[in-house]
């Protein structure tokens, strides 16, 4: 169970690099912004069906701190899902920069799907303001995360709120940052992009984790204690 889970987190941010940043880096000029926040949405709402039952498909270190904060994971396996999380966004953007190098004209080094303030954004947002926008975003994030895997919730539909706020975050935080809410899919393209992005990448690791946390807790006041699903309710309903 252990190892299938870690391999679903790293598998699941992998196609969620690969194929939501790669709607950003290659078909951008297709689609617009719309189409790439869906494409976030859609994606994740696609991973939740699919990893749901085998490890929650958190594929975000943001939504993981959630979890376990919540105590509905243990500290090991949130440990173990970080590391599987980011080498599965690093692998991701890889992949993804393996096929761009193929397309002509497509620009992998200072953008590529990475996030950004200042001179990298969209609207110029500040530090301050980048900050904040990451963090009141992954907080709708992680805590509809929270609240729809809660076991009041309705069982069943979990994927389909988390995957249309998703696209809704994107869509107001892809002029400001370009979004992030999660710090695994901000690594692996930074990491390709270099320069600036790797000099800004802290923000969208440090925001989104705040954010998450900050769910965390105001869902414990929110919802009832002791009611919570597990990982383990999930595979054994599956």
């Amino acid at each position: 169970m252990r190892t299938r889970a870690l391999a679903s987190e790293f598998l699941g941010t992998l196609l969620l690099v690969f194929f939501a940043v790669g709607c950003a880096v290659l078909g951008v000029e297709f689609i617009g912004t719309v189409g790439i926040a869906l494409a976030f949405g859609f994606v994740l709402l696609a991973l939740a069906y699919a990893l749901g039952p085998i490890s929650g498909c958190h594929v975000n270190p943001a939504v993981t701190l959630g979890m376990l904060c919540a105590r509905r994971i243990d500290v090991a396996t949130a440990i173990g899902y970080w590391i599987a999380q980011f080498v599965g966004g690093i692998a991701g953007a890889a992949l993804l920069f393996l096929l761009a190098k193929q397309v002509p004209g497509i620009q992998t080094h200072g953008a590529f799907g990475s996030n950004g303030y200042g001179d990298r954004s969209a609207v110029h947002i500040n530090t301050g303001g980048a900050f904040l926008a990451e963090v009141v975003l992954t907080f709708l994030l992680v805590f509809v995360v929270l609240g729809v895997t809660h076991r009041v919730a309705v069982v069943g539909f979990d994927g389909l709120p988390i995957g249309i706020a998703l696209a809704v975050i994107h869509l107001i935080g892809i002029p400001l940052t370009g979004t992030s809410v999660n710090p695994a899919r901000s690594l692996g393209p930074a990491l390709f992009a270099g320069g600036s992005a790797l000099s800004q990448l802290w923000l969208f690791i440090v925001a989104p984790l705040v954010g998450g946390l900050l769910a965390a807790l105001v869902h414990h006041v929110t919802h009832p204690a002791g009611e919570e699903r597990t990982i383990a309710d999930e595979v054994a309903a599956a």
